[in-house]
């Protein structure tokens, strides 16, 4: 961590940025996030295995672009999230340093070539029970899925944790909060729950680089991420779309190609 440190401090110190996201300490054996702004303080960030929220939820706050030009200690996830919001005009190229901790050395990437080189070579690594899980629930027949999936969501008492720990949900108006129409039954109730986060899936559909901080969030511990992960793998099977790639990517679901397949679009 002593190179972060470092790195941390001098991009402070030079006045380069005015605030640092990154990881410390938390309750317990916890990280939690933190915004440096001092360049004594700068030795409080850490990095290890713990460190798997994915910051780049923050860089849309407008409590974060108050405090000036940031920088953000980034995971593999977190770069794909910046990339994605790069391509869809969330966040500007260059206005943000991007600090990826590589084997002990720590990298900036510094324009839109960096960020897609790096993500290229670094690809999101799901832990083994998550993927044993994906496989379970891949393989399941339609009613059995459906049943687990029924489930899993009647446990959600609508906190919204999973909204707020995305960095690609960032709408100012969510549709859960419109009532006039109302799309989204407001109610924790089976029906109300299936409709957010179906909604929320589809929302997500071609844009979810699969950092998994949705399912990480919830307090009941339901596996919300599988959901967004597998709408972006259908989107990827069918199209051969996989975001979080490329800075200047069209979004699968919102753009359309006159030759496609499907007779639909003509």
């Amino acid at each position: 961590m002593q190179a972060l440190h470092q790195k941390t401090k001098e991009l402070l110190e030079s006045g380069t940025v005015q605030v640092i996201i990154g990881y410390g300490r938390g309750c317990g054996d916890r990280v939690r996030p933190v915004f440096v702004r001092n360049a004594e303080t700068a030795a409080g960030l850490v990095w290890d295995d713990r460190c798997r929220q994915n910051l780049a939820v923050y860089l849309n706050k407008p409590e974060i672009k108050n405090l000036g030009t940031p920088a953000i200690v980034a995971t593999p996830a977190a770069v794909k999230s910046i990339i994605q919001l790069i391509s869809e005009n969330q966040v500007k190229p260059c206005s943000v340093v991007v600090l990826a901790v590589d084997q002990g050395a720590v990298l900036e990437l510094k324009d839109n070539a960096s960020l897609e080189e790096y993500s290229a070579k670094h690809p999101v690594v799901f832990p083994p029970f998550v993927l044993k899980e994906m496989k379970t629930i891949a393989e399941m027949p339609l009613p059995q899925r459906n049943a687990y999936w029924q489930n899993e969501l009647s446990r959600c008492f609508k906190c919204y944790a999973c909204r707020a720990a995305c960095p690609l949900c960032y709408c100012e108006r969510c549709i859960s909060e419109n009532n006039q129409p109302q799309w989204v039954c407001p109610a924790s109730h089976p029906q109300g729950n299936f409709e957010w986060h179906i909604n929320r899936a589809m929302h997500l559909a071609g844009r979810c680089i699969e950092c998994g901080s949705c399912s990480i969030a919830c307090p009941v511990g339901i596996p919300i991420g599988l959901l967004t992960i597998e709408a972006s793998r259908m989107v990827k099977q069918e199209f051969g779309h996989e975001p979080g790639l490329r800075c200047n990517a069209d979004s699968a679901m919102s753009s359309f190609n006159t030759d496609d397949r499907e007779t639909f679009i003509q």
